[in-house]
């Protein structure tokens, strides 16, 4: 039996771009944070499983380019490979092209705990969407495209 989702409340319209920049800010705020819940490991912080995502998808990469993809600092993007390296779900290795560049790897573990992660997120968000109405899973799809647009600008 699928669950239904209660339908929210109605809400006044939001009268102002600012009103409704709020209301859109706070919404996308409290489903990431609901999203990171859904993980694999507990243990790792959410700077530490962005890090690990990034090189597992992305790598290998560069603590260089792990910190701008990140928007940290090198030196706080350094403090998170060593734990990763350390908890075995990172390895350096030199650069076969240039033997002063460090690259960093997603180990098997790594990678194992960046799969059950998003299949866990994938999970949790398709259960929700599954009680959604078609029209309100059309809505979502057109917001998606808009949301992605916006962080593309």
């Amino acid at each position: 039996m699928t669950a239904t989702v209660a339908p929210a409340p109605a809400r006044p319209k939001r009268a102002t771009l600012a009103e409704q920049s709020t209301e859109l800010r706070l919404s996308v705020m409290r489903l990431a944070r609901r999203m990171r819940q859904e993980r694999a490991d507990t243990e790792l912080s959410a700077t530490q499983y962005a890090a690990l995502a990034w090189t597992a998808s992305e790598g290998p990469l560069t603590p260089g380019r792990l910190a701008e993809l990140e928007r940290v600092t090198p030196p706080s993007m350094n403090r998170t490979v060593n734990c990763l390296v350390e908890s075995g779900l990172l390895v350096r290795e030199g650069s076969p092209d240039d033997g002063r560049k460090i690259l960093l790897h997603a180990t098997e573990a790594g990678h194992e705990i960046v799969r059950e992660t998003r299949r866990r997120r994938d999970a949790w968000l398709a259960k929700r969407l599954a009680a959604l109405t078609p029209d309100e899973r059309n809505t979502i799809a057109a917001a998606t495209d808009i949301l992605r647009r916006l962080t593309d600008q």
